[in-house]
């Protein structure tokens, strides 16, 4: 893992924005600062994502945490979790991805999100005709790109930091 002034100037400036927004520069970060364009361009590709867009940021970061808990990434868990905290989900719904989102206090549209990202664990397949009807019936086209967008990218992302070993980044001093 290089710190910030082992980093080439590119990285340390995503450091820099990771420290601003987050309190901690992830350890994810920090080790794949050893390729900077593969630092940068994870940077780019995860703020587009989970940022505010036809959905919100705190609800992509529970999907994303949902799909870290089916990769069995407690360095994922815990980093959405964190992240979907900082952007306004609450205790409930980050413990409810953890376990049963189907009892807890989710709108109809979001429990058929965390359906269709339980259904691309299993395999793309899955999201069939009836699955596309019932997302069509709750998220605009847009927002369906986004869902499975975000659910697809972490199947990739706990693989990644667990498959390199990367320790769970402590948590940040303040958020």
């Amino acid at each position: 893992m290089l710190e910030r002034e082992q980093a080439t100037p590119e990285v340390a400036a995503v450091y820099d924005a990771l420290l601003a927004q987050r309190g901690v520069v992830p350890n994810m970060f920090k080790t794949v600062a050893n390729v900077p364009s593969l630092a940068i361009a994870f940077a780019s590709l995860l703020k587009a994502l989970l940022g505010d867009g036809a959905l919100p940021g705190w609800y992509k970061e529970l999907i994303a945490t949902r799909m870290s808990v089916l990769c069995g990434s407690e360095y994922a868990i815990k980093a959405h979790a964190i992240s979907a905290r900082h952007k306004g989900a609450t205790e409930e719904q980050i413990a409810a991805t953890q376990s049963n989102f189907e009892a807890a206090a989710f709108t109809d549209a979001q429990k058929i999100g965390f359906r269709c990202a339980d259904k691309l664990h299993r395999s793309g397949r899955e999201l069939d005709d009836q699955s596309f009807a019932e997302l069509k019936a709750a998220f605009s086209h847009q927002a369906i790109v986004e869902l499975i967008a975000t659910a697809s990218i972490f199947e990739f992302f706990p693989r990644f930091v667990d498959g390199l070993r990367i320790p769970v980044t402590p948590p940040p001093r303040k958020i």
